[in-house]
């Protein structure tokens, strides 16, 4: 409770509920240092919705492990996929004991589908695959969502490593969809967001140029616009030049 958690903090910036002193604290260096933070939560949430609605409509995709998922919000991973298709399944992951236990509490399955919770680290894939295994068919395609968690994962941990060993495991035709923290784009601002939050919270980012984000897909198709700045997965749109995160989809082709 003195220690501010990542899911926690995110919670403040999204207007959530669910935090404590330490939190808010934590949460209100970020927004001095970034003030667009707030619109770059809100973004980051559409995007989820957006990428789960397009795996779970257009490309069939009817399991999801979402790891590092944070406090549930509206609109979360097995809610999106189950109104387009009730059967999919869904896993989510992440590390705080209090995000398993409000997701206990609050994200129920259709009755077609299942929802299961897995209290385990990113930087443990075996035990979040052998667990997942519980509730997803691996010889079939799974969509992996880490959605604002791989730069909470510095460079010495091995995170393309860890990416790589997911993404081994999950049959052709699957996907992986990201969010990450960028360190090219208004980096000023972005050096010091980090440095605030660095000195206060339980987790550290490390925010990463396009190229290093890009790594993560290697070996994967890119599913249409690429990897891209947050505001042009909507082009068209105007969100403004300081909503600025990397995302991006991709599939494991057959022949991988």
């Amino acid at each position: 409770m003195t220690i501010a958690s990542p899911a926690r903090v995110w919670n403040y910036i999204c207007g959530g509920k669910d935090h404590f002193a330490s939190d808010r604290d934590t949460a209100e260096k970020v927004l001095a240092a970034y003030p667009s933070m707030p619109r770059i939560a809100q973004a980051t949430r559409r995007f989820l919705a957006d990428a789960v609605s397009l795996l779970a409509g257009p490309l069939g995709v009817r399991q999801f492990l979402d790891i590092g998922t944070g406090l549930p919000l509206a609109d979360n991973t097995h809610e999106v996929a189950q109104r387009i298709a009730p059967e999919s399944r869904t896993v989510y992951v992440d590390y705080d004991p209090s995000v398993l236990r409000h997701a206990q509490a609050l994200l129920t399955s259709a009755p077609e589908g299942a929802t299961d919770y897995i209290q385990a680290d990113l930087r443990d894939p075996e035990t979040i695959l052998r667990e997942a295994a519980r509730t997803l068919d691996f010889s079939q395609p799974v969509a992996i969502l880490l959605i604002a968690v791989l730069h909470f994962i510095p460079d010495a941990e091995g995170p393309r490593e860890i990416v790589k060993r997911l993404t081994d495991a999950v049959a052709p035709g699957s996907y992986l969809a990201v969010q990450h923290a960028p360190s090219d784009l208004r980096d000023g601002e972005m050096s010091e967001l980090s440095r605030e939050y660095n000195s206060a919270a339980s987790a550290t980012i490390s925010a990463r140029t396009r190229d290093q984000v890009a790594g993560f897909f290697d070996g994967l198709e890119m599913v249409s616009p690429g990897l891209v700045n947050l505001p042009q997965w909507w082009p068209g749109e105007e969100l403004g030049r300081d909503v600025a995160s990397y995302v991006g989809i991709g599939r494991k082709p057959a022949s991988r």
